[in-house]
């Protein structure tokens, strides 16, 4: 059984007071003694000092801590959340991050160094969502400084969370498991049958280990797909297999390797033929040398045959460079692709960047919240009115 810790904001607590401090979750902790813990959120912030004192605490925890979003995570709330080894957010939930604040007041150079202070904070809260997402520090920064709002589907496509928490019917281990060993290539099968039948417990119907197959599964098949696929340039396409070119070995038409390259005889750059029936290599007919064909026209008179054999060398040699000239068109599109897409790139204005990485989400209107009236200014807070709205409407009840 997991030990259940809850981060929502009360009438007069929120990050970094009351029962959602720092020193309340280092007791939370401690009383845990190790077994696995569960913090739920739904808070519209406070203080960041005291939510990466709290993040930190989490991290360093020797149990397995999962965090869940349950209603918001805005602010330094956000911060929190991301301290779990696995996140879950409810698919109803809201995710918010967004530039430090702070209220202060003085001459010039004590402000000077309170803007020192918050670029420092930024950069610290940016670390960790880097870790988490694993998304790049201008992508990153550039969500924080357009206070980005976020729906569990946004944030599992960021990289915020790990799990969306839509209360379905848990599936079963053997239905996982049918889903993948169908779809995928024989060779593929092999390997993971192979694998699953030294599991003596994967029929158990659990879902911990259902999400841990799912993974696992996922980079078996992408790493067959990156290294085991294999590609040989003809004069009909490339054909794509798992083995070496011989009898009997699968070829397909797909980099995916699901459809099976049609039934003919394709021809290599080096000459070779090859015979293909049912998405299976037949036969495999090596390059007639030019040598022995000479030898051979040296002691056949000057008759219509050596003129046809000269044909079919000629043929042969026409199939070859088309083999060749597949290849090299094949190096040119990618090379080309990726020119386009680095001259679109570079096309690009800095506006229409920050549009790109910006979250589509748009709070609509809402009631003011006595509650909200009632807390002091958190010190890591909405900056826009569109923004405090929104919190205020997540909070009310």
């Amino acid at each position: 059984m997991s030990y259940k810790i809850y981060l929502h904001d009360t009438e007069t607590d929120c990050i970094g007071s009351g029962t959602l401090s720092s020193a309340y979750i280092k007791q939370q902790l401690e009383a845990a003694a190790g077994a696995d813990v569960e913090v739920h959120i739904s808070s519209v912030g406070g203080s960041a000092f005291d939510a990466i004192a709290i993040y930190d605490l989490l991290k360093k925890y020797p149990g397995r801590v999962t965090t869940y979003i349950d209603a918001l995570a805005a602010s330094a709330a956000s911060v929190v959340a991301m301290g779990g080894q696995q996140v879950v957010m409810s698919k109803y939930a809201l995710l918010m991050i967004h530039k430090p604040m702070v209220g202060s007041g003085g001459n010039a150079d004590e402000l000077l160094k309170d803007v020192q202070m918050l670029n420092v904070v930024q950069s610290r809260l940016a670390q960790i969502y880097m870790d988490k997402s694993g998304l790049d520090g201008l992508t990153i920064n550039s969500l924080i400084n357009s206070v980005t709002w976020m729906t569990a589907d946004q944030a599992l496509d960021l990289g915020f969370i790990d799990r969306i928490d839509d209360y379905n019917s848990p599936i079963t281990n053997s239905a996982l498991i049918q889903k993948y060993t169908d779809t995928a290539p024989a060779v593929y099968q092999r390997c993971i049958n192979k694998i699953l039948n030294n599991k003596n417990n994967m029929n158990i119907e659990n879902r911990e280990l259902i999400e841990k197959t799912t993974s696992v599964l996922d980079k078996i098949m992408n790493f067959f797909k990156k290294v085991v696929n294999k590609q040989t340039v003809t004069d009909k396409g490339t054909l794509h297999h798992a083995e070496d070119i011989d009898e009997g070995t699968e070829v397909y038409q797909d980099e995916d390797m699901t459809t099976p390259a049609p039934a003919d005889t394709y021809t290599t750059a080096d000459g070779k033929k090859i015979a293909v029936q049912k998405g299976q290599v037949q036969k495999v007919s090596p390059c007639e040398t030019d040598a022995s064909d000479e030898d051979d026209d040296d002691d056949l008179p000057d008759d219509k045959f050596k003129s046809s054999k000269k044909t079919v060398d000629v043929e042969n040699r026409v199939q070859q460079l088309k083999a060749r000239l597949h290849a090299q068109n094949a190096l040119l599109s990618e090379a080309k692709a990726a020119l386009e897409t680095a001259n679109n790139s570079l096309q690009k204005t800095r506006i229409e960047v920050k549009n790109e990485i910006k979250s589509t989400f748009t709070p609509e209107g809402s009631k003011r919240s006595n509650k909200a009236k009632a807390e002091a200014t958190p010190f890591f807070a909405p900056q826009s009115e569109i923004a405090k709205n929104a919190v205020k409407k997540a909070i009310s009840k």
